[in-house]
C-alpha cells in the first residue's frame, strides 16, 4: 500500500535527479552541445548509456518476464553488457575517427543521401518501438503508485521523459545516469537482499513456484502439464529454447553497436580512452541489475497471481492459498514487490529511483530519434549549416512529435512482453544497419551504394516477415541472413576504387 512515506520518498528521488538534469542543461547552447557534449569523463560515458540502456525494458520488464518464464529474463541484461563491451571495445575508435555524430552520417558519407534516408527511416522504426515500451513501462509505474487511467498515465510519462531531456540533451541523460547509478544499485541490492531472505535462496525460489503451479487451473492456464516442466522453465537460461533466447541476447548485442543513442555517449566522450573505458564500465555493471530484477520476478511469480488468474481460480471453485496477493497484470511485479516487502523509506527511494530510471532511458532514446529525424531525414528543411538555434528548436519539436505518436503506440501494444519489444526493436536497428555501418568503418569503398540500400530494406523486411509467420528461432538470425545475401551477392566491387 502506498504510504506517504513512500510519496514523500519518490517525490523526493525524482525532484533531484530531475534538479540533476536540468542544471547539467544549463551550459547547452547549440545543437552540437546538446547531442554530443564533447568532454565527457569515462563516468560521464557510462552514466549516459546506463542511463538509456537500463530503462523500463531492464528493470521492469526483467521483473514481468522472469514471472512467467524464470531466469531465463535475465538475457536482456547480459545482451545489454555484451552490446556496451563491444561498443567500447571495438566500434569506439572508428567511430571517433569518423568524424560523424551520427550513425547515419557514416552510412551516408559512404553510400550517399539514399542509403542514408532508408537507413534512417528503417532505423526509426526500431528506436520507436523501445520509446513505445518506455512509455508503457512508466503507465505501469504510475498505474500501479498511483491508480491513474492508463490514458493519462501515458500522458503524464511523456511529459516527464520531455522536461527530463528538452533542456538537457546528452549532459542531462549523463549527468543524471550517474546519480541514478547510485540509487539504482542501492534499490538493486536491496531487493535482491529482500528476495534472498524472504524466498529462501534459489532453492526456496523454486519451490514456491512449484507450490503455485500445484493449481491445476494455474497450471493449465500456464501450459506447464507437470512439476518437471515448471522447473524446467523457471530455472533454466533457456526456457523459451536457446534459439529464442540465445537469438534475443544477439538482438540487444548487435543492436546497442549501431543505436544513436549510445553512440552520442561515445562522441561525447573527451577522449577515445575515456569513450572505452566508459563502455566498459557500463558492461560490468549492468548484469547485477538484471540478476536482481529476475529474482523479484521468480518470487512475485511464487507469491502472487494475476487478476485474470484469480477470477479463473474462483470460477473453477478453487480457493486462493493463504498468503498469496494478486496484482492487476504481470507488468505490476517489480512495484508492487518494492511497495510490499521494502521498508517505506526505502521503498519510496526505490520506486522514485526507478520510475525516472524508466523516464530517463525513454529521455535518452527520443533524443536517439529527434537526432535522426533532424539531422538525417528533413536536414533540407531545417536550415542552413551553422544556424544552431534553428536547428536546437527542430530538436525540441522533433522530441514532442515523437512522444505524442508513441502514446497512441502504447495503446495498441497494451498486453505484450515489454523485453520482446525490446529485443525486436534492437534487432531491428542492426538487421537494416549493423553491416552497412561494419563495412563504412573497415571496408570503405567494397560496397555499391544501391547494394547497400538494398540489403537494409531486405533485412528488415525478413526480420519482420520472420516475426509475422511466427518462423522458428528469433527473427534476428533471418534479417541478419537476408542483409548479408543481398550485400555480398550484388554488392561488392572487385576493386576498390572502382565506380
Amino acid at each position: 500500500m502506498l504510504t506517504t512515506v513512500h510519496i514523500t520518498g519518490i517525490l523526493l528521488t525524482v525532484g533531484i535527479l530531475l534538479a540533476v538534469s536540468i542544471f547539467s542543461g544549463r551550459k547547452v547552447k547549440d545543437a552540437r552541445s546538446f547531442t554530443t557534449g564533447g568532454k565527457a569523463g569515462s563516468w560521464m560515458v557510462c552514466g549516459a548509456i546506463l542511463g538509456t540502456i537500463v530503462g523500463g525494458q531492464s528493470t521492469i520488464g526483467t521483473a514481468q518476464l522472469a514471472f512467467s518464464f524464470g531466469l531465463s529474463a535475465w538475457w536482456f541484461t547480459i545482451g545489454a553488457a555484451l552490446g556496451a563491451l563491444l561498443l567500447g571495445l571495438v566500434y569506439a575508435g572508428p567511430l571517433r575517427r569518423s568524424g560523424c555524430t551520427t550513425v547515419m552520417e557514416v552510412v551516408r558519407r559512404e553510400y550517399g543521401p539514399r542509403a542514408e534516408t532508408v537507413g534512417s527511416l528503417l532505423f526509426l522504426v526500431g528506436i520507436f518501438i523501445s520509446i513505445t515500451s518506455q512509455l508503457l513501462s512508466s503507465s505501469a509505474m504510475l498505474t500501479s503508485l498511483f491508480g491513474l487511467p492508463v490514458g493519462w498515465a501515458l500522458a503524464m510519462g511523456a511529459v516527464l521523459i520531455t522536461l527530463l531531456v528538452l533542456f538537457g540533451g546528452i549532459k542531462s541523460a549523463g549527468a543524471s545516469g550517474l546519480a541514478k547509478l547510485l540509487l539504482l544499485y542501492v534499490s538493486s541490492l536491496a531487493a535482491g537482499i529482500a528476495v534472498w531472505r524472504l524466498g529462501g535462496g534459489l532453492a526456496g525460489l523454486h519451490d514456491s513456484v512449484a507450490d503455485m503451479y500445484a493449481s491445476p487451473t494455474l497450471a493449465q492456464m500456464n501450459n506447464l502439464d507437470s512439476a518437471e516442466e515448471v522447473h524446467r522453465r523457471y530455472g533454466s537460461l533457456i526456457a523459451r529454447g536457446p534459439l529464442k533466447d540465445l537469438g534475443g541476447c544477439l538482438s540487444l548485442t548487435l543492436g546497442v553497436v549501431c543505436t544513436q543513442t549510445y553512440a552520442q555517449a561515445i562522441w561525447s566522450a573527451a577522449t577515445t580512452q575515456k569513450a572505452r573505458r566508459g563502455a566498459v564500465l557500463c558492461a560490468a555493471l549492468i548484469p547485477l541489475i538484471g540478476a536482481a530484477c529476475t529474482l523479484v520476478g521468480i518470487y512475485m511469480r511464487g507469491h502472487y497471481v494475476t487478476a485474470d488468474e484469480a477470477a479463473a481460480l474462483q470460477a473453477a471453485g478453487e480457493r486462493l492459498p493463504d498468503g498469496v496477493g494478486i496484482i492487476e497484470n504481470s507488468l505490476q511485479a517489480f512495484p508492487t514487490f518494492i511497495l510490499a516487502h521494502l521498508p517505506a523509506w526505502l521503498g519510496g527511494i526505490a520506486l522514485g529511483t526507478l520510475l525516472i530510471n524508466i523516464l530517463g532511458s525513454g529521455s535518452g532514446l527520443v533524443l536517439g530519434a529527434s537526432t535522426i529525424v533532424v539531422r538525417d531525414v528533413l536536414k533540407s528543411k531545417v536550415g542552413k549549416e551553422g544556424a544552431e538555434k534553428r536547428d536546437l528548436l527542430a530538436l525540441r519539436i522533433s522530441i514532442v512529435g515523437i512522444l505524442a505518436l508513441g502514446i497512441v503506440a502504447a495503446h495498441f501494444m497494451r498486453g505484450s512482453f515489454i523485453n520482446d519489444l525490446g529485443f525486436l526493436s534492437l534487432g531491428l536497428r542492426a538487421a537494416a544497419l549493423l553491416l552497412p555501418l561494419s563495412a563504412a568503418l573497415w571496408l570503405p569503398r567494397r560496397f555499391r551504394p544501391r547494394a547497400v540500400t538494398a540489403s537494409m530494406v531486405t533485412g528488415t523486411a525478413a526480420m519482420l516477415a520472420a516475426g509475422i509467420l511466427a518462423l522458428p528461432a528469433d527473427p534476428m538470425y533471418y534479417g541478419l541472413a537476408a542483409s548479408a545475401a543481398v550485400l555480398l551477392a550484388t554488392g561488392r566491387k572487385l576493386f576498390p576504387n572502382q565506380q
